[in-house]
C-alpha cells in the first residue's frame, strides 16, 4: 500500500506560527516533531511506499524532516512537485497516474494528528479490505461536539449517503444528535485505477488535463527515490477542484468507515490548545512563560520571556517578528488577519529564519536601506548562481570554509575574511568544508526584497 501524503496549504489559521514557506505541517509542535513527521511515522508502519505531493519550497523541508525519521528511510519514496496548487483532486490524480492500477493507496493530509494508533490500524485494515473490492473509502470521524468548521458525511451503514458543507451551529447540533453523521477527515483509501476511472467518468476535464500534465512532466529516479516535476502551464490548465466535489459526492462506489481514532486537524489555535500539555493552571507548558494568577491560556514562543498577570482564556503566539493575542474561541478569525497584512509585508509568507534547500538564513536587522542576515550553509550546499539589480552585498565568514564565485573567479574564504559583491555582479556562495558554513551578509540598496534575485543556475532547479 502506498501512502499519498498531501503537503499543500499554508495553515493561515495558525499564523504567525505557520507561514507560507514554513506551514504548520512542518512546525515542530509535538515533542520536537512536526505533524508531517508524525504522519510519516504513523503510516510507514502500515504502508511500504510513500508518495509525497508538495511544491518546490516544501520539497526540501520534507526531505530534511524525513531524514530525521530514521525508521522510514527504508521506505520507497516518490515525490511529486506541483508548481501551483489546484486542490486535492488534481494532486491525487497526478500521484495515482504514477502508480500501478491495482496499487491500493492511502491518501492522508500531512497536518493531522491521530492519537489512538491501535484503533487507527484497525480502521485502515477495514478500509483496505473495502478498497480491494473496488470501493472508494473515506474515513468519517465520530463527532464529539457540534463543530461548524468541518464538512460532514451522512452515512447509511457503510454507504456514504451525502456530503454536507460546513453547517451552522443548529445543523451541527442536529447532526451530532442524529448519530449517522461524521466529520469529513479528508483521508481516503482506494485502488489508484478505480479512482482514476471514477474521475474520468465524473470530472473528465480534470482527468484529461492531469493525464497530459503527467505525460509532459520531468521525471528523475535514483536508487530509492522518484521525483516528478509538473510544468507550470500544464498545472495551470488543470481545473481546480477538491476530491469531494470532483468524485466522492458523485460516485456510487463510496463507502465510509466510522473512525474513533483520537483525530484532530489542528486547524486552529483552539484545536492546538486542546492537544498541548498543560500545567496545573491550564496554561500550555512553556519554559519561557512566567505568570501570576493566569489560567487556561495557550502560550507559544521560545525566543523571549513571556509574562502575564491576571489573564484567562487567551491565545498568545510570539514568533519574534509578529505577536498574536486572541480570545480563545475566536481563533478561526486569524485567517482574516493574514488577509489584512498580506498586501504590505512578508509576514504572512516567511519567518525571520527561512529554510532553503542549502540551509537557512535569519534576518538580524531589516531597515529601508540595509538588511543584515545570518546565513548558514550545510556541508556540500551552495546557493544559486545569481545577481541582484537593486542591492550590493558584503559577506563576512564567521565559521567554516567558503568558496565564493564572483564573476569568473572562485575565491576561497575562511573565518574573519570577507568579500564585497557589487550590484549586478554574478555570484554564488558554496560550503567547501565538512562543517556548517556561517556568514554574516549585509545588503545595501534602495530595494531589498527577496524577489530581487535573478537565478542563472541552480542545483535545486529554481531558475527564474
Amino acid at each position: 500500500m502506498t501512502n499519498i501524503i498531501l503537503c499543500g496549504g499554508s495553515g493561515t489559521r495558525l499564523w504567525p506560527i505557520s507561514r507560507t514557506l514554513m506551514p504548520k505541517q512542518f512546525v515542530k509542535l509535538f515533542n520536537d516533531k512536526s505533524l508531517f513527521q508524525l504522519t510519516l511515522q504513523r503510516n510507514s508502519a502500515v504502508c511500504d511506499k510513500l508518495f509525497i505531493v508538495s511544491n518546490s519550497e516544501q520539497y526540501f523541508l520534507a526531505l530534511d524532516q524525513l531524514d530525521e525519521i530514521n525508521k522510514v528511510n527504508n521506505n520507497e519514496t516518490k515525490y511529486l512537485l506541483e508548481p501551483i496548487g489546484r486542490n486535492t483532486a488534481p494532486a491525487i490524480a497526478l500521484a495515482c497516474l504514477a502508480l500501478e492500477e491495482d496499487e491500493i493507496v492511502l491518501v492522508t493530509p500531512s497536518d493531522h494528528l491521530v492519537k489512538d494508533e491501535a484503533q487507527y490500524r484497525k480502521v485502515l485494515q477495514e478500509a483496505k479490505d473495502l478498497a480491494k473490492s473496488d470501493y472508494l473509502v473515506t474515513f468519517g470521524i465520530k463527532p464529539t461536539f457540534a463543530e461548524t468548521g468541518f464538512g460532514y458525511i451522512e452515512a447509511e451503514g457503510l454507504d456514504a449517503k451525502a456530503f454536507h458543507e460546513k453547517p451552522d451551529f443548529e445543523k451541527a447540533t442536529a447532526y451530532l444528535r442524529a448519530g449517522n453523521y461524521y466529520w469529513n477527515s479528508g483521508m481516503f483509501c482506494f485502488k489508484a485505477g478505480i479512482f482514476l476511472d471514477e474521475l474520468k467518468k465524473y470530472s473528465p476535464q480534470i482527468y484529461e488535463a492531469s493525464l497530459k500534465a503527467y505525460e509532459n512532466a520531468s521525471k528523475s529516479t535514483t536508487d530509492a527515490t522518484c521525483l516528478i516535476r509538473i510544468q507550470h502551464q500544464e498545472m495551470l490548465n488543470i481545473p481546480e477542484d477538491s476530491i469531494d466535489y470532483a468524485v466522492m459526492e458523485k460516485s456510487s462506489k463510496v463507502k465510509v468507515v466510522p473512525s474513533d481514532i483520537g483525530w484532530s486537524d489542528v486547524g486552529s489555535f483552539d484545536a492546538l490548545y486542546d492537544e498541548l500539555p498543560k500545567d496545573e493552571n491550564g496554561n500550555t507548558i512553556n519554559e519561557k512563560y512566567v505568570q501570576i494568577d493566569s489560567k487556561n491560556n495557550l502560550i507559544y514562543g521560545n525566543e523571549r520571556k513571556i509574562t502575564t498577570v491576571d489573564i484567562e482564556d487567551l491565545i498568545i503566539a510570539d514568533t519574534g517578528d509578529a505577536l498574536l493575542i486572541s480570545k480563545k474561541g475566536s481563533s478561526q478569525k486569524v485567517k482574516n488577519i493574514v488577509q489584512k497584512i498580506r498586501g504590505d509585508s512578508e509576514l504572512h509568507n516567511i519567518h525571520l529564519t527561512a529554510h532553503r534547500p542549502w540551509g537557512t538564513y535569519t534576518i538580524l536587522e531589516d531597515n529601508p536601506k540595509y538588511k543584515i542576515k545570518r546565513i548558514e550553509v550545510k556541508p556540500g550546499g551552495r546557493l544559486s548562481l545569481q545577481k541582484h539589480f537593486h542591492r550590493s552585498e558584503h559577506w563576512t565568514v564567521v565559521s567554516g570554509t567558503a568558496v565564493v564565485t564572483l564573476g569568473e573567479r572562485d575565491i576561497p574564504l575562511r573565518a574573519n575574511e570577507s568579500i564585497y559583491i557589487p550590484m549586478g555582479e554574478l555570484h554564488r556562495l558554496q560550503n567547501a568544508g565538512k562543517l556548517d558554513l556561517v556568514i554574516i551578509e549585509t545588503q545595501i540598496g534602495d530595494y531589498l526584497g527577496e524577489d530581487d534575485i535573478v537565478r542563472i543556475h541552480d542545483d535545486y532547479k529554481r531558475e527564474e
